[in-house]
């Protein structure tokens, strides 16, 4: 068998994980460098793939010089590999550590490369560097010093120290997508460890270093976790138990606006989400809710209604920007607060302020306030507008003779007979004593005069009873319409004055009876 076809085997291997680790670097680059444990992943795979063209390199060398000077090239990222593993890890879990520790952890490898660099000179590194004599291809027989067993001993110690702090984080993640990512890259660090003890214990054949070729195997596990589990794409592990039992909704969104993860309570407000929409942008995976996609992209906090199997809640929407150590806007958190009790406390609050307490109806202020509404949209759009204004015929010797107890029931009854004869469009109120007026939108002359003589007749025909005494009062009404062109203004107060003549004209003809206002009367 020639050299060539010895060799293919390892260096397609490693040529493919080579390839495979420049296109995870480049798609670090792009999709999560921001994320946590992201940069240090990013520069990782760069130092991998370094290492990995670099052995090819040896491998097709056919001197010891040449082998010799590929072996320095391949100990720039051999040396710092096991560092950058065990930051990513670190961060990745949501753990930090004393900048002081953080620049020690350099020291080793900084040493390694310069004794590497000046072995000539002292071989520490290596005491003895040859060709071995029964491999069928040039391959190094080296003989190891003092610093290479340092350097191994802390390659070795930085990637059990990373397995055991994800699997720190595998205990405290509560979720499997989180569970899967840990245990794919566990598998991911272990695979090249096994490939460097073979080499070591000088059970590989002819001296290939299995390092190299079991690093890129386990690229492919690296593919699967960052392709398939989103690794990188999530919050940290650490954070995983307080965001799952968050009470508040939660949608995580990168900086592309892309949904990475939410939370149990979320399910309550969006019930289609489900696992697949990781990844999908949010006009994909809230298809259903066009208003809160504008929110969304808005970033406007504000609060927002929302309605499922029948029962409305409220939430207030509130967005928070995710950032990294370089203040970087790396994403954002949208949280959704229930806030249900507070709006319906407050509804109720507004309901009370609005409310007339003894009729029920709306009260001056209320009453006012909301016919000036209705009157504004009708000067922007134009339409019909009819106000009707009464009182109770003769009330005030209802109060003297019989006693304010019967008022308050003649009153009662008043807004009664209100509330039986008109739609929910219309605006209802006691402006005062026993005056009570009515404004009805998009209502014609006709129709009003038809409402107020239908309240005139229910007020006529029921009696009350007071103390054991009968009482049966009528009212007096006056009608009056407008028709106004967009464009158009009038004030409330000028038709209120026309629905008072009216009223007034009403109570001239003898009382119980409705009468229209005209510019001749």
């Amino acid at each position: 068998m020639s050299m060539t076809e010895e060799l293919l085997a390892p260096i397609i291997i490693i040529l493919f994980g080579g390839t495979l680790s420049v296109f995870l670097c480049i798609y670090g680059t792009l999709t999560f460098k921001n994320s946590p444990g992201g940069r240090y992943y990013i520069v990782l795979s760069l130092l991998a793939s370094l290492f990995s063209f670099s052995y090819i390199f040896e491998l097709v060398s056919t001197s010891i010089e040449r082998i010799m000077f590929w072996i320095k090239i391949e100990y720039i990222p051999l040396a710092l590999i096991p560092v950058f593993t065990l930051l990513m890890c670190i961060e990745y879990v949501g753990l930090q550590l004393k900048r002081s520790i953080f620049y020690s952890l350099f020291l080793i490898p900084a040493i390694t490369l310069l004794l590497q660099a000046t072995n000539d000179f002292h071989h520490l590194y290596y005491t003895s560097m040859k060709l071995r004599s029964d491999s069928p291809f040039p391959m190094a027989d080296l003989e190891y010093g003092l610093w290479f067993g340092v350097h191994t001993a802390f390659l070795y110690g930085c990637m059990i120290a990373a397995i055991t702090v994800l699997f720190r984080g595998l205990r405290s993640a509560h979720r499997p997508k989180f569970r899967f990512q840990i245990l794919v890259m566990v598998t991911g660090l272990f695979v090249p460890l096994v490939g460097g003890f073979l080499y070591l214990m000088e059970l590989s054949p002819y001296g290939i270093d299995l390092g190299p070729v079991f690093t890129s195997i386990s690229y492919i596990f690296h593919g699967v976790a960052l392709l398939r589990f989103k690794m990188f794409d999530v919050i940290p592990i650490a954070r995983d138990t307080v965001f799952t039992n968050m009470e508040d909704g939660i949608v995580v969104l990168n900086e592309k606006e892309m949904v990475v993860d939410y939370n149990q309570a979320m399910l309550e407000i969006v019930p289609t989400l489900h696992k697949k929409v990781i990844g999908m942008q949010i006009n994909e995976v809230f298809s259903g809710y066009p208003e809160l996609i504008l929110i969304i992209e808005a970033g406007r906090e504000q609060d927002q209604q929302f309605l499922h199997n029948g029962v409305t809640r409220y939430y207030h929407i509130h967005f928070a920007p995710i950032r990294n150590k370089q203040k970087e806007r790396i994403g954002t958190i949208v949280s959704f607060a229930n806030i249900t009790e507070r709006v319906v406390m407050e509804e109720k609050l507004k309901e009370l302020a609005d409310t007339d307490s003894l009729t029920g109806l709306l009260n001056k202020r209320a009453l006012m306030r909301d016919s000036e509404i209705y009157l504004n949209k009708l000067s922007q759009f134009g339409g019909s507008f009819s106000m009707i204004m009464f009182d109770v015929d003769y009330f005030k010797q209802v109060n003297d003779k019989i006693g304010h107890e019967a008022g308050d029931i003649v009153l009662t009854h008043v807004a009664e007979a209100i509330r039986s004869n008109i739609q929910p469009v219309h605006i209802a109120g006691r402006y005062g004593g026993d005056e009570f007026i009515l404004c009805l939108p998009k209502t014609s002359l006709t129709e009003a005069y038809e409402v107020a003589d239908s309240i005139r007749a229910h007020v006529a025909e029921k009696f009350m009873l007071v103390n054991g005494k009968e009482v049966r009062v009528t009212s007096s009404f006056g009608v009056t319409h407008v028709h106004m062109e967009q464009g158009e203004s009038l004030p409330l107060i000028t038709l209120m004055r026309q629905a008072d003549e009216a009223l007034y004209m009403a109570k001239e003809k003898g009382r119980n009876c409705v009468h229209p206002y005209s510019k001749a009367s």
